[in-house]
């Protein structure tokens, strides 16, 4: 499926009235697996990313062309349309511009730029801090400006509810609104009144980092405009979890044939597409 087409698929959510919960895929298999469940989107994030590519927590300091690699990989594997958290663009609005290039080369759907000043600045505050309106303006804008298919998604993003209030959220989605991205997403919202002023100020489809506090259940927040709420990037650590158990009871002496939870051999064949491998096997190098 074209890069396109996906994209298409993502607005079609964005402008219908459900909300729905992105399957946090991390590498090909990853993203199969969440298509093959019936995600309707899949969510890439930038601390995922870390895990994978660096075995490093997210301290922005991986850089965008091993952030994009990952995602073309992720990309190539099936048809999931794929949304992907750009973090600050890698720097600044020219920065930005580069990194809407590169992520809509490597087929993403939707990306997010936010306004969080990163990475951490020098000093003993660890305490996140947010850009300017301003400069998150000018980001909005210059993100939209790489743009070259109109397909692909533009998010504006912010941290506001939990780093500077509510009523300076409000002013920043009503600012980025103003640019023409196409959805606003928001982390820290943690109660339906802040999120019905988020609703009150702007008509753009939104956006939730997490779904915490007193919100309710995706048909709520269908109802209050949210179409697409994360749940986290669980699959990744239980991933990780599951390699270190295994590593450690082969070390302590368990036989492999005694072990739990490893996948039978049609869950393999199937997550790595060995059925069509072994029809191109046999129709192109005349293999059995």
């Amino acid at each position: 499926m074209h890069w396109s087409q996906r994209r298409e698929r993502y607005r079609a959510i964005l402008s219908g009235a459900r909300c729905v919960h992105p399957g946090s895929v991390f590498d090909p298999i990853s993203a199969r697996i969440a298509e093959d469940l019936g995600f309707e989107v899949g969510m890439f994030a930038g601390s995922t990313a870390s895990l994978t590519v660096l075995g490093a927590p997210d301290l922005i300091v991986l850089t965008l062309s091993e952030f994009a690699a990952q995602a073309l990989r992720i990309n190539r594997a099936g048809n999931l349309p794929l949304m992907v958290d750009a973090d600050h663009g890698y720097g600044n609005a020219l920065n930005v511009m580069r990194t809407v290039q590169e992520l809509e080369t490597a087929g993403v759907a939707a990306l997010t730029i936010e306004d969080t000043e990163l990475p951490r600045p020098y000093g003993p505050d660890g305490k996140p801090r947010l850009l300017s309106i301003d400069e998150g303006v000018g980001k909005m804008q210059a993100a939209l400006a790489g743009r070259q298919d109109a397909a692909l998604v533009i998010a504006g993003r912010t941290s506001a509810p939990q780093v500077s209030g509510i009523d300076d959220a409000v002013a920043r989605a009503k600012a980025y609104a103003a640019t023409g991205v196409d959805a606003l997403f928001f982390v820290g919202v943690r109660t339906r009144e802040q999120l019905q002023a988020i609703r009150d100020a702007v008509s753009l489809p939104i956006l939730l980092g997490s779904v915490g506090g007193e919100l309710g259940g995706i048909d709520e927040l269908g109802d209050m405009g949210v179409r697409i709420a994360l749940q986290g990037h669980q699959p990744i650590m239980a991933g990780y979890k599951a390699v270190h158990d295994t590593l450690k009871a082969l070390r302590e002496g368990t036989p492999p044939q005694a072990l739990t939870g490893v996948p039978d051999a049609a869950f393999m064949r199937r997550v790595t597409r060995g059925d069509d491998y072994a029809r191109w096997t046999h129709d192109y190098l005349g293999g059995e």
